[in-house]
């Protein structure tokens, strides 16, 4: 994954009604109108928010007849994830190499 995909995917969910979106979404795919029922803002709120998920590549949307039906997509969700990972890993090398070093330093 790109790194820009990351930092726009990551600076996305710096907002808490868009990971409400993404956590609503987490369930499978729903219209404007069902995610701004169980969110406290606009129903035009809501639409910015998804069309900001989409830039970030976290969301996509399908037609359904009248409706578009957004979903979240995969290759975002493993952006995020990847991003994670890495950092996390990164971290616990560190801590790895610090508590060797401090155990040596000890005499243990």
């Amino acid at each position: 994954m790109s790194a820009s995909l990351h930092r726009e995917a990551l600076e996305a969910l710096g907002d808490a009604n868009r990971r409400a979106i993404v956590e609503i979404l987490s369930g499978g795919g729903r219209s404007v109108q069902e995610i701004a029922d169980r969110l406290p803002i606009s129903r035009p709120a809501v639409s910015r928010h998804l069309r900001l998920l989409k830039h970030a590549g976290l969301a996509a949307d399908v037609a359904e007849g009248t409706r578009r039906v957004y979903h979240l997509r995969e290759e975002g969700v493993e952006a995020v994830q990847e991003y994670f990972a890495e950092m996390w890993g990164e971290a616990a090398r560190r801590f790895r190499i610090l508590a060797e070093n401090t155990q040596l330093a000890q005499g243990e």
